[in-house]
């Protein structure tokens, strides 16, 4: 498989969130603002490519009746990495994104690559892997973030857009990321069902 393919899977044909419903929990809990979600995103990243890495190294050396507590040592290593850098260096970030950060030594999406990618692939097709996954992720969590706090607070990065009167304060309810998720689930459903009609004609 071609490395660019590989890459375009993981952040759209095959997003973690929007087309293999995985990693749902801290979607919808961090995306309450844009800041939020990017330090998610961006520690999803690094975790998921860096134990795909570490992973593949090791692929041969792991025996198949206990890849899934290597598996999850190798991520915990790295999340722990995680919660040290931010807690240190961005300590506002880190009690933000709170018990998600350790949380995601069980996140769906970096077990699923590591079992269904990075344990049966070489290094450098996991390092991409691991890449465009971990955007595919970030993009939707991003997302999610941008439209809650701009339309929740009238703001975004602590810039002022849009005046209070106009806000929406539903956008800071919990509820909201729920339906903004299913928007977006719909639109990517209606947009694979076309293209599976123009390939079917």
């Amino acid at each position: 498989m071609k490395l660019s393919k590989i890459f375009k899977e993981g952040i759209f044909t095959n997003n973690p969130v929007l087309i293999q419903m995985v990693g749902l929990c801290s979607t919808l809990a961090i995306s309450s603002s844009f800041a939020n979600s990017i330090g998610m995103g961006i520690s999803v990243i690094f975790v998921l490519t860096c134990s795909n890495i570490v992973i593949s190294l090791l692929r041969n050396f792991i025996p198949n009746e206990i890849r899934i507590p290597a598996f999850i040592v190798v991520i915990a290593s790295f999340v722990t990495i995680v919660q040290m850098v931010l807690e240190a260096y961005v300590p506002a970030l880190y009690d933000s994104l709170g018990i998600f950060i350790p949380l995601i030594v069980v996140n769906c999406i970096i077990l699923a690559r590591a079992e269904g990618f990075a344990y049966s692939n070489g290094v450098i097709p996991s390092i991409v892997d691991g890449l465009g996954q971990g955007l595919g992720y970030t993009l939707t969590i991003g997302i999610l973030g941008f439209v809650r706090e701009i339309f929740g607070t009238g703001s975004i990065l602590g810039m002022t857009l849009i005046p209070e009167e106009y806000t929406i304060g539903f956008m800071t309810q919990p509820a909201s990321s729920f339906i903004l998720l299913g928007v977006m689930l719909a639109i990517v459903s209606v947009i694979g069902n076309r293209k599976k009609e123009k390939e079917i004609n």
